[in-house]
């Protein structure tokens, strides 16, 4: 078997519910990203803490701990695994929306504590332009009807 680049862009209704094969590399690679370097800065924060934890803080380090390591199954499950990036897509947008723009608008944004936070939400944008949109919407808003 010959490599094509044609190939790449084709719908695969085989292994992966037609979606292609660029989008199910692109997820793979988006997984791994997640798993490595956002394990890395959980992981390594959570494990040597000490002493009682403030929940919320807790909760912001589980959740973020519990995406890191379901990323790894989405390197071998890409597209089982879309709802997870649906969930990033929406968490990270709605606090763009509701904290970061309002600052932003105010011309704020850059002195207030949210400017770090909005610096590593704002590439959710790439998170937006992999999803294989068209399955998402066949298998989660109109599969949803029947």
């Amino acid at each position: 078997m010959s490599f094509n680049i044609k190939n790449i862009f084709e719908r695969d209704y085989v292994r992966y519910e037609g979606v292609r094969r660029i989008n199910v590399y692109l997820l793979r690679a988006l997984y791994f990203l997640m798993a490595v370097f956002l394990a890395m800065d959980v992981w390594s924060y959570i494990i040597p803490h000490q002493g009682s934890w403030e929940p919320k803080e807790a909760m912001v380090w589980s959740v973020w701990a519990g995406f890191s390591t379901l990323a790894i199954l989405g390197v071998f499950h890409p597209v089982k695994m879309i709802p997870i990036l649906l969930l990033e897509i929406f968490y990270k947008s709605l606090w763009l929306i509701l904290v970061a723009y309002p600052l932003w608008r105010a011309g704020t944004l850059a002195a207030s504590p949210a400017a770090g936070m909005t610096y590593v939400f704002l590439p959710v944008i790439i998170v937006i332009l992999i999803m294989p949109w068209g399955y998402v919407f066949r298998n989660y808003v109109i599969g949803a009807r029947k």
